[in-house]
């Protein structure tokens, strides 16, 4: 049962934006941990930004100042400004059943057991 569904993806120039949104509605746990993560050919999946029950927002250090992730009562968004080519990736969805203490982006994808199927971002420089 998909219960997280990315969209907002395309294609850009460098510099540019786009922003992503992930419908959660069907998603029991949309108000816990929920985060953006994205994998690039070849790479691992990588966190991007988590947020957690008390709405507190960490950032991988590749794109803070330039990535804002937020929620509301149904979705997740992730605004993407100052777009770089290595930010080129599938971006995913992710949920967990936890509120607090949720893992940092750089802890890997470990008890994240929700995702959704992913939206493509391309930058071009």
């Amino acid at each position: 049962e998909v219960q997280l569904v990315e969209s907002g993806g395309g294609s850009v120039q460098a510099g540019g934006s786009l922003r992503l949104s992930c419908d959660a509605s069907q998603y029991p746990y949309r108000r816990h941990c929920m985060g953006w993560f994205r994998q690039a050919p070849g790479k691992e999946r990588e966190g991007v930004a988590v947020v957690g029950g008390d709405d507190v927002t960490k950032y991988a250090d590749s794109v803070k100042g330039r990535f804002t992730l937020s929620r509301d009562n149904k979705n997740l968004y992730l605004q993407m400004n100052s777009l770089k080519s290595e930010d080129t990736a599938m971006y995913y969805c992710a949920g967990m059943p936890l509120s607090w203490s949720c893992p940092q982006p750089g802890a890997g994808i470990r008890g994240w057991n929700s995702w959704g199927q992913g939206t493509q971002v391309t930058v071009s420089s």
